[in-house]
């Protein structure tokens, strides 16, 4: 299996489908890369991926808009076809196996959000009754490290 792993930001909304019964949400992720050529002059040079997410849990399609930074991870696919005008095209394509948001442009610097996988137990989840603590309760070190 080839694994691909791209961090970018969205270029538009996300678009949720069903295809036979299921559900899929298709989005493109566009990496900017930055690099001197041998003149030194900066250049820039853009990668649009073309996601699909074929998943039931449909929670994060409304976080995922235009200008959003996300990682997403999964199988690349590279298409090679011709345009209208006769000339050679190609367009690489995801099938997305995880994806995390990062934040966006609109958010402050200090960090972003990630979307996780509801929990198996939904009544704690929805009731906020958790063991776990917060960061901001944790007051002394974890010191019972597997290593």
């Amino acid at each position: 299996m080839i694994k691909m792993q791209v961090i970018g930001n969205l270029g538009k909304d996300c678009v949720v489908n069903t295809v036979n019964g299921k559900n899929v949400i298709n989005f493109t992720v566009a990496h900017t890369e930055k690099y001197k050529d041998s003149q030194g002059v900066l250049q820039e040079k853009t990668t649009w991926v073309d996601c699909a997410y074929w998943t039931d849990r449909t929670a994060v399609a409304p976080y995922l808009q235009k200008g959003k930074q996300v990682f997403v991870e999964g199988q690349p696919e590279a298409r090679s076809f011709q345009r209208n005008d006769g000339t050679p095209g190609a367009s690489l394509s995801l099938r997305v196996r995880e994806v995390q948001l990062l934040g966006g442009k609109n958010e402050n610097a200090g960090g972003g959000s990630s979307y996780q996988q509801p929990a198996s137990n939904a009544s704690t989840a929805m009731t906020g009754n958790s063991s776990v603590p917060s960061p901001g309760e944790i007051t002394e070190p974890v010191d019972d490290l597997p290593f």
